[in-house]
């Protein structure tokens, strides 16, 4: 018999299965929407990345410290006791409160500490930064379907020069145009998770 069970009354009801799955839900399952508020801001999204990152409960003043250099694009050594402050004050009257209620996190103010969930640990999560000179992958794809969509059309149609290879060596050539689009996209979206560089992926 549990400790919980043995401090319970006679007539005190015990908890059902039911309650104790709804219980075990709200803390494990982080909601899409949930997810979304918390990346909303740039200041929590730096924390979710250092809090990944480290995997394991942290100091708040770390985080602070952390999340500061990366605001103001200065090494940690740099970081001002003014920009530190600015950005610990927020984080634990605001942000971290916040994502606590969210299940992200579990913020404990009175020790300063802050851990990640299991629930955020379960998710992988990705920034699709798009500079302004560059494609979205998904554009990328597209375009890249259009080409192996006329490359087979002039095979088919035994268009001058394409006529000068084989069927074979055409198919070749188009697995291997989306298997290396494949791999480039691959290694790209690792560094576009959070918590797994150094720093957050819209500094890369």
């Amino acid at each position: 018999m549990s400790s919980v069970s043995q401090h319970r009354g006679r007539g005190e009801p015990s908890e059902t299965a039911e309650e104790q799955t709804d219980t075990e839900g709200s803390t494990d399952d982080l909601s899409e929407d949930e997810l979304f508020d918390v990346l909303a801001n740039r200041r929590r999204r730096y924390a979710v990345h250092a809090l990944k990152a480290e995997g394991e409960t942290a100091e708040l003043g770390d985080v602070a410290e952390q999340v500061a250099a990366w605001e103001y694009g200065v090494d940690v050594e740099a970081v001002s006791y003014d920009e530190r402050k600015r950005v610990y004050t927020a984080l634990q009257q605001s942000h971290l409160p916040m994502m606590d209620d969210a299940g992200v996190v579990d913020f404990d103010k009175n020790r300063g500490t802050v851990e990640p969930t299991a629930a955020l640990e379960d998710v992988e999560v990705y920034m699709d930064v798009v500079q302004g000179h560059e494609i979205p992958w998904s554009v990328y794809y597209l375009g890249l379907s259009g080409v192996a969509a006329s490359l087979t059309a002039a095979v088919w149609l035994n268009a001058w020069p394409f006529a000068l290879l084989s069927d074979v060596a055409w198919l070749v050539a188009v697995v291997a145009m989306f298997a290396a689009s494949a791999v480039a996209h691959t290694y790209y979206s690792r560094g576009q998770r959070i918590g797994e560089t150094d720093e957050p992926p819209e500094l890369g």
